[in-house]
């Protein structure tokens, strides 16, 4: 597999995975969208990522207006997915990339450390991606707080061209 991370102002890679429902959703299937948010968490239903999962939630009609699909990729199973979905009515597809292939693709598997244990695992990170495919903003290590109205601000300016 190549090493190579994509950068913003390529075209984002294209992938197939299933979302907590078990439907096949492949990204470039969304190209007739204004916009792709493409949000990988680490873990489903842990503190960052439930916060993170809830405020795209509570901005989602503003996504909708503006034309926007949502979707979240973690490592997790479909049906952490689709608990997780429930528990908190999280109206965007969840993506399961249980052996993280899309998240090497994307450059975010990476080694993380926890109280001196170094393992790997999904560094938070959010691709803005255009209706051509194209990535035009990308957020690494992300802050869960305030990034959701943080991106939609960005968006504003890409579907708006």
């Amino acid at each position: 597999m190549s090493e190579e991370v994509p950068q913003a102002g390529s075209l984002a890679p294209d992938f197939t995975l299933k979302t907590q429902t078990g439907e096949e959703v492949t990204l470039s299937s969304f190209r007739n969208s204004k916009a792709v948010l493409l949000y990988f968490y680490p873990k489903a239903d842990t503190p960052g990522c439930t916060t993170e999962a809830c405020n795209f939630r509570d901005s989602y009609a503003a996504f909708q207006d503006m034309g926007v699909q949502i979707l979240g990729v973690s490592p997790d199973t479909v049906r952490k997915q689709a608990k997780f979905a429930d528990k908190y009515t999280l109206p965007f597809p969840l993506l399961a990339d249980e052996d993280h292939a899309v998240a090497e693709l994307y450059g975010v598997w990476k080694e993380k450390s926890f109280m001196g244990k170094r393992y790997m695992g999904v560094e938070r990170s959010t691709f803005l991606i255009d209706k051509l495919g194209v990535i035009r903003k990308i957020y690494p290590k992300v802050s869960v707080t305030g990034h959701a109205l943080e991106t939609l601000d960005a968006i504003r300016a890409i579907v708006s061209e």
